[in-house]
């Protein structure tokens, strides 16, 4: 049995956070990217592009993370298609969240009146145009809030990563468990390492929506 110190074990475990941070990182700016882009075409006058979306929000709401995980990580190489862990996790966690993100922003786009939508028409704005500087600009106030927490699942849906063998901190975790097999105080030091990076952006969010109320009632 290896020895380790609380300091040891604390030290690597924030060094391994530093992983599930970037990971968080990616997943949630490759998920906006897609998630705009995914919303344009939510939005837009072809029905055939609501249909595509659709089926892609249902397909990621609708099945496990860990299961698409394990397809993205075990189910391409089947197809000739070699990929790492970290590649791995990385596209599928944008996917998963791109999905949820379009659907957090569609709401909030259909929530401004429609009458928004023909006013930016009568000033002979073409529907691009509509979208990009009357609509989202009003949608995008209500979706900060939302959107800010739901960073928070991302977060902690990174911890899925370590099934396929990525180190973030849930796989340092138990691999430091493994080797001194004290797992009470190793994975209650995990636990607060993954409320101190959740609960500034609940309590953002929670301000953000707070303030958003507030500006409504004036």
């Amino acid at each position: 049995m290896v020895e380790f110190s609380n300091w040891d074990i604390a030290y690597n475990l924030l060094l391994s956070a530093r992983w599930t941070v970037l990971l968080s990182l990616i997943a949630f700016v490759g998920g906006g990217a897609a998630g705009l882009v995914l919303l344009a075409m939510r939005v837009s006058p072809f029905s055939s592009l609501h249909r595509f979306v659709k089926l892609y929000v249902e397909l990621f709401q609708g099945t496990p993370l860990l299961m698409q995980l394990f397809l993205g990580f075990f189910g391409l190489p089947l197809l000739g298609i070699d990929v790492n862990a970290w590649t791995a996790v990385t596209v599928t966690l944008t996917l998963y969240t791109s999905a949820y993100l379009v659907d957090i922003w569609r709401g909030c786009v259909e929530s401004i009146p429609r009458g928004q939508w023909g006013a930016a028409a009568s000033l002979g704005m073409s529907w691009t145009q509509q979208l990009r500087y009357v609509i989202w600009p009003q949608a995008w106030k209500i979706a900060v809030p939302p959107t800010v927490g739901f960073l928070v699942q991302v977060v902690k849906s990174t911890a899925l990563a370590s099934i396929v063998g990525l180190t973030e901190l849930t796989k340092t975790g138990n691999m430091i468990t493994n080797a001194v097999f004290r797992p009470f105080p190793i994975y209650a030091m995990v636990a607060l390492i993954y409320f101190a990076m959740c609960f500034p952006l609940t309590w953002y969010a929670r301000a953000l929506e707070r303030r958003h109320r507030a500006a409504r009632v004036r």
